[in-house]
């Protein structure tokens, strides 16, 4: 059986060539019933698109990657939800990478999308160093920081403000009246952990207490198994008042391991989470948490990226910094 073509499609849809090329690569321009009238064709005529030669006319093809430092993480899963909602509309494909927070392993990602000549890549970076983002921009790939902010005019950046999210979690743990805090964090050296501990102490000083008596369990990973290895460390000693967790995860992980204990939550330690996953409103006791928009966060991010992709002349880069929200539930009343 002959390959069904482009020309065929056209013929069958009564539209140019033109015109089916225009809905397999720019569907937003095709009025929407002329794109019905196509898409109608190209399923009755089994049409498949060569996607390796068009890449090779073009030079890039209709994917973007999309690199996060843990898949495991709900809160990356919906930022990737967002993501693919908004290239799935537009005509894209995404290519999902996880570096788990390995730079080397961010490293190979990144060659890989390169070899595939994504048009743009979306990622929260696993590290400061900007190097490997502007070997991407240099093959013409266009980049937008996830979930982290920008430090140069030309890059977009859609973030969540983790230093003011730190702050608003330890203020309210403080205004139900506990005094003596710790706090449960993956490694320092993420970003997100960094600052969530900088608000923290923030809010102890303004609160008259010093912010040297944060207590700080650093744990290796950011999982439910961590948390609870913070919590025998908690327990092995004076237990603190309250104890804010930089995710839901380790929270819930701080949770299970403090009840098993026979550690009362809220009555004996407040808990305060962060991202507000939907396990946190339906574990055992319900978990008081900062809400990130992490969808949204996939969704702006994603529109920033293909504007700058199809439209480079005219996009004007953006750096969009959301407040998170606080939401309190059964751990800290």
């Amino acid at each position: 059986m002959a390959m069904v073509s482009i020309k065929d499609v056209a013929a069958h849809a009564g539209v140019s060539p033109g015109t089916v090329s225009n809905v397999l690569n720019r569907p937003g321009k095709v009025a929407p019933a002329t794109r019905e009238r196509v898409e109608a064709a190209i399923s009755e005529l089994g049409f498949v698109r060569h996607g390796s030669a068009s890449t090779l006319r073009a030079g890039h093809s209709r994917t973007i990657g999309l690199s996060v430092i843990d898949i495991g993480n709900p809160f990356f899963t919906e930022v990737a939800a967002g993501v693919e909602d908004v290239a799935s509309e537009l005509g894209y494909a995404v290519i999902l990478g996880n570096s788990a927070g390995s730079p080397d392993k961010e490293d190979r990602n990144l060659r890989v999308l390169s070899e595939h000549r994504v048009r743009g890549v979306l990622i929260t970076p696993s590290g400061e160093d900007p190097a490997r983002l502007d070997r991407l921009r240099e093959h013409g790939i266009s980049v937008v920081l996830v979930d982290h902010p920008a430090h140069r005019p030309d890059q977009c950046a859609v973030a969540v403000d983790d230093v003011a999210g730190g702050r608003a979690a330890v203020a309210h743990l403080l205004a139900k009246g506990a005094r003596s805090v710790a706090y449960v964090t993956g490694p320092l050296t993420i970003r997100q952990c960094m600052e969530r501990r900088e608000g923290a102490k923030a809010a102890m000083l303004a609160a008259g207490l010093d912010p040297g008596e944060l207590r700080v369990v650093e744990a290796t990973t950011m999982t439910a198994r961590a948390g609870e290895k913070a919590a025998a460390e908690l327990t092995a000693g004076p237990l603190p008042e309250a104890v804010f967790c930089a995710n839901d995860l380790l929270a819930l992980g701080v949770l299970r391991a403090l009840l098993r204990a026979g550690v009362r939550v809220p009555e004996d330690v407040a808990l305060m989470g962060y991202d507000d996953i939907d396990f946190a409103a339906a574990s055992t006791v319900s978990l008081s948490s900062m809400r990130q928009p992490t969808y949204q966060l996939g969704r702006i991010a994603t529109e920033l990226l293909l504007d700058e992709c199809d439209n480079p002349e005219t996009h004007a880069h953006q750096h969009i910094m959301f407040q998170p929200e606080l939401v309190a539930r059964e751990s800290t009343q």
